[in-house]
């Protein structure tokens, strides 16, 4: 778990220094940061979107996740519960929604090929190096999205534990199912919600992106589900 606690205090100390910047920033400034952040997150969604496979995989991902997560309502959960920490420290946090940083953060921190990876590296080897490596990467990035989305980011550390401290645990029974394929597949489908996340830092468009987050979960179903159809319909045919 070293490398996770390391994770973690990165986030904690970056988000910290980035709220302190934030102070001093105007905001017309704060504002182009914004747009600035979402043009780079647009990269690094795209950038993430090209690891995968499969698009089909990739489409049935997004929809199943979309149609779950509207049905459970995972972002008015996020919002509700957001809704009493945003009370405390709504001075500072200048507006920004609490919930948009969390979600933004989390998924900028947790998504990827280097989080899941890591942590069953971690897990079963007890190697740190991915994690340490991802905590520099992110130490960086939380500076730059305290300042603009506020407090949200440094609450996202707690998600940062939970998540991959979870996958550290659970890397025995998650590395079977966790091929090359299935990361790439998982990485594509969390990077078309980083995406959707720089659309909104942009403010071209409002969109419920935690609402998609069960198409993480969906991808790597669905990739290792697929030869078994594949064997199925030889058999039929």
């Amino acid at each position: 778990m070293l490398g996770v606690i390391v994770n973690v205090i990165t986030v904690i100390i970056g988000s910290l220094i980035g709220l302190l910047f934030k102070k001093g920033i105007p905001e017309r400034v704060s504002k182009a940061a914004m747009i600035g952040l979402g043009a780079c997150t647009l990269y690094i969604g795209i950038s993430g979107s090209l690891k995968g496979e499969s698009t089909l995989i990739l489409i049935a991902s997004v929809v199943l996740g979309a149609i779950t997560g509207t049905l459970i309502n995972i972002d008015g959960a996020i919002n509700k519960l957001a809704e009493k920490v945003e009370s405390k420290f709504k001075k500072e946090n200048a507006g920004v929604s609490v919930a948009e940083g969390i979600v933004t953060a989390t998924l900028l921190f947790c998504v990827g090929a280097m989080t899941v990876t890591g942590s069953i590296q971690a897990g079963l080897t007890g190697d740190n190096s991915i994690l340490l490596t991802k905590a520099m990467l992110d130490l960086v990035s939380s500076m730059m999205l305290a300042s603009s989305l506020g407090i949200g980011v440094l609450l996202s550390s707690v998600a940062v534990f939970v998540i991959q401290g979870g996958l550290v645990l659970l890397s025995g029974v998650l590395a079977p199912l966790l091929s090359t394929g299935a990361v790439n597949e998982m990485t594509c489908a969390g990077s078309i919600l980083i995406i959707m996340i720089g659309i909104n830092l942009m403010g071209i468009a409002k969109i419920k992106v935690a609402d998609f987050l069960p198409a993480i979960i969906f991808a790597p179903i669905i990739y290792n589900l697929v030869p078994l159809f594949e064997k199925l319909w030889s058999l039929i045919a």
